[in-house]
Formats: C-alpha cells, sequence, structure tokens
C-alpha cells in the first residue's frame, strides 16, 4: 500500500491540503471519537476510494492474468479445502449438515471472516511506517489509512464470498433468507478491525517490535475461533474460554446465517456492535492524540 500512496502524491495534495489542517488543528475529546469513526471516511471519501482502487490495482499490476488472480486464489484455495476435508479426512461438520462438500464450505466462510479482520491486523504495524513520506512532507490525513486497507479487504472478501455462494447454490441450492442478515454482522466486525488497526499502526511507530507479536497474536486467534470447528465441540470447560474472543460469535453468527438459517440474535447483535463501535472509537481516539509525535521517531 506505500506504494500505492507514494505514487498518488499529487492527488492527495489537491483534495487534502484543504480540510486536513482543520482535522490537524483540532483535538479529538474521546465522546467525539465515536463520531470521528464515521467523520473521518466521510471527510476523506473521495482520496479513499481512489487510493483503496489503486491499492487492489496495484496488487496485480504487472501479471500475465491480472486481476484474474483475486478470483483464482480463493478458488484454488475451495479445491484445495473441498479434496482434503471431504475425501482424505472425510470430515463432518454436525449431524444436521453431514454432505461431503459442507465441511469444506463452513471452513471457508469462517476463513472468509476471519482472513478480513488478520489482513488487516497483520499489516498494522506497518501500515504508519511505509508511509514516511506523508508523516514529514505532506499534510496527509494519516487517520484514513485503516479504512483504506480495510475497504480492500472488504473487496477480496466479496469475491471470495460471490465465490462461495457459487459453490453453495451447486451443491446446496437456493439459501435461506436468514443469508441477509450477514451484512449486518458484518458491521461489528468491521468496526473492531478497524479499531485494531488504530490502535497498533499508532503504537507499531514507536515500538518496532509489536509486528512480532501481531503475527503470534493472529495465529493463536485463528485457533482459538471456530474456524476449523465448530464451538460445539468443544468441552465445556474451555466453551466459555472461547466465547470471549469477539471473533468467535461473529463467525459462528455468519455461519448460522447461511448454513442453518438461524438468524443472530437482536440484542446479541447490538450488544456486540456496540462494543466494536466503544472498541473503534477507542483506536480512533488513540490514534489521533499520539499521531503528533510520529515525526519525532520516523
Amino acid at each position: 500500500m506505500g506504494a500505492c500512496l507514494a505514487g498518488y502524491a499529487k492527488f492527495t495534495l489537491t483534495s487534502v491540503v484543504v480540510t486536513s489542517p482543520q482535522i490537524l488543528s483540532r483535538s479529538v475529546t474521546p465522546l467525539g471519537a465515536f463520531l470521528g469513526v464515521f467523520s473521518s471516511f466521510w471527510m476523506n471519501r473521495s482520496l479513499i476510494k481512489q487510493l483503496v482502487r489503486r491499492d487492489f490495482e496495484s496488487r496485480f499490476r504487472g501479471s500475465v492474468l491480472g486481476i484474474f488472480w483475486a478470483l483464482l486464489q480463493p478458488l484454488c484455495l475451495l479445491v484445495v479445502y473441498t479434496f482434503v476435508f471431504s475425501q482424505v479426512f472425510q470430515a463432518r461438520w454436525s449431524a444436521e449438515i453431514n454432505q461431503p462438500m459442507s465441511f469444506a464450505l463452513i471452513l471457508f466462510s469462517g476463513l472468509i471472516a476471519f482472513n478480513l479482520f488478520a489482513e488487516n491486523f497483520n499489516s498494522a504495524p506497518r501500515m504508519v511506517l511505509h508511509n514516511v513520506s506523508y508523516i514529514k512532507r505532506v499534510v496527509f490525513p494519516l487517520e484514513v489509512l485503516p479504512w483504506v486497507a480495510l475497504l480492500s479487504a472488504l473487496v477480496t472478501a466479496c469475491i471470495s464470498s460471490m465465490l462461495l455462494l457459487v459453490f453453495y447454490f451447486v451443491f446446496f441450492g437456493i439459501p435461506p433468507l436468514t443469508i441477509l442478515y450477514i451484512p449486518l454482522v458484518c458491521v461489528p466486525l468491521c468496526l473492531g478491525t478497524l479499531g485494531a488497526v488504530w490502535f497498533i499502526s499508532s503504537v507499531g511507530v514507536f515500538l518496532r517490535d509489536i509486528q512480532h507479536g501481531t503475527a503470534l497474536v493472529s495465529t493463536v486467534l485463528m485457533f482459538l475461533s471456530p474456524v476449523f470447528y465448530p464451538i460445539s465441540a468443544v468441552p465445556l470447560k474451555f466453551q466459555r474460554l472461547i466465547g470471549l474472543n469477539p471473533l468467535a460469535k461473529i463467525i459462528e453468527m455468519i455461519r448460522g446465517a447461511l448454513f442453518f438459517g438461524d438468524a443472530p440474535g437482536g440484542w446479541s447483535l447490538i450488544k456486540i456492535s456496540l462494543v466494536s463501535w466503544c472498541f473503534a472509537a477507542a483506536g480512533y481516539w488513540w490514534f489521533m492524540r499520539i499521531r503528533k509525535g510520529f515525526a519525532d521517531v520516523v
């Protein structure tokens, strides 16, 4: 993403210089951070749109297949998962769904949700450090970088989700109407991811070791999330521990809506959304509070 931003300097100078001094001059209060989570996106929406487009296109620039890789990569993974878990291990997810393809598709759905978080989480420590020129030379709204990374990851997740739905339709038929709840379930996932990235990317400027820790934490979270197994398969004495992981609840909601026709509980969804919003606001407030010191250490 750093190369993307560097190649787009003229755009940032012409479209951001007017608004950024206003953002930099005011201090963000903890209460104001709740609105700042979204106002940072809205005030710089044109810039974010262009950077997301450039970031996505830069991934495949120079390759023969180009943007087709965005479809080919998840397709290859899904084929491998299908062969390994349905033919080699002959795994079954539950008594309710025991078709050979079910395990691979359910696993793939969990990986899409988890990878949306992990892709941003793992890149967060280097997000600001890879754009040093925008700290020292250009008046640039650094707080939009997590938005750019999140939306780029969302594009990839949407492509994988479309592929999942095609396979779902072939093997299971028309999905239940509860699938319409999935975008609502993704809201707290995105807010929580933004909060984590704002916090880690700002701390990563001062503490370079954090980039090694995020890779470890991401791996641990993957196995503590119900990606490869249902929560019901966990011994009762550990289920409460797994339930403390917010990703676990979100992944279970997505799977329930797609494969089991279960609508997420209204209060549960509201509660996890509010918690995620508070977490995102805290991350945004922290980022805006310490960003003034970035130039002193890079």
